[in-house]
């Protein structure tokens, strides 16, 4: 379905169905889609209802006239999905970029987020070091953009399935460059610890082997649960499927009879 939500000019993708339980709504990385949840998106809705978006520029959603890609920005489109679907309160799953959005999101709607799920977050990218960011920020805005962000989603890439990696590299190539580049540019701006720290309902991290650097969110935010997925790229919600459907459930279980992870069913 597609929307013209209030308060922006362009359509806004959505995937929604299932019937029944806590509502999940997912919300996907940079140069991702909603198509990148498909196959929690057919385990959940076998029970419960379950939706994913695709973010203003991303697949079928269009791009916002104002080129605003402020994770600000992007938890507002969160907030039109919910208002648009009728969701009072739900589980927000969030990858990447995704993530941060998801988190300014629940800081600010802390009594619509009944759980909080970060899938290999983005850390805090103010701790970065100038000298890195600022040629990479000038080679995604030159013409060199190709084979900058060729390189980089790559090395995210390590640990993936080739089926997994032809996927993440073709929906990358069909996001237009001014969405890559300007949200990757604006998302280095964000403080994710603060915002995460306005939200006190259930949370847990799921990452995988290249989210561990003294940036990540689960080393700045002391009452971040997590879990390390081995065998998986930064999409591991696609190379170990089985595995991190068996995390949701057990989040969700655990959010709905009124625990906390880890303690009522980590493992």
């Amino acid at each position: 379905m597609a929307l013209y939500p209030e308060a922006m000019d362009a359509r806004i993708n959505i995937d929604d169905g299932g019937r029944g339980g806590l509502p999940v709504v997912f919300v996907h990385s940079l140069a991702g889609n909603a198509s990148q949840w498909s196959m929690q998106l057919d385990h959940l809705r076998k029970e419960r209802r379950a939706a994913a978006f695709d973010l203003r520029g991303h697949g079928l959603s269009d791009l916002p006239s104002d080129g605003d890609y402020w994770v600000e920005t992007l938890a507002e489109d969160i907030g039109i999905v919910a208002r648009s679907l009728d969701l009072e309160r739900f589980v927000l799953v969030g990858h990447s970029l995704g993530g941060s959005a998801s988190i300014a999101y629940a800081g600010e709607n802390p009594h619509r987020v009944k759980g909080l799920l970060l899938v290999d977050p983005s850390g805090d990218g103010r701790m970065l070091p100038n000298e890195i960011i600022e040629p990479f920020l000038a080679a995604l805005q030159s013409d060199d953009y190709l084979r900058t962000i060729r390189d980089y989603w790559q090395t995210l890439l390590v640990g993936s399935s080739q089926v997994v990696a032809e996927r993440v590299m073709n929906d990358l190539y069909a996001t237009p460059k001014d969405v890559v580049a300007g949200a990757f540019r604006d998302s280095l701006l964000f403080d994710p610890v603060s915002m995460l720290q306005r939200y006190s309902g259930p949370k847990l991290s799921v990452i995988s082997h290249l989210n561990d650097a003294p940036y990540s969110l689960h080393n700045l935010v002391s009452d971040l649960p997590f879990i390390k997925i081995s065998g998986t790229g930064h999409w591991l919600q696609m190379d170990q499927p089985d595995e991190f459907n068996w995390i949701l459930d057990q989040f969700l279980h655990s959010v709905e009879g009124g625990g906390k992870w880890p303690e009522d069913g980590g493992r």
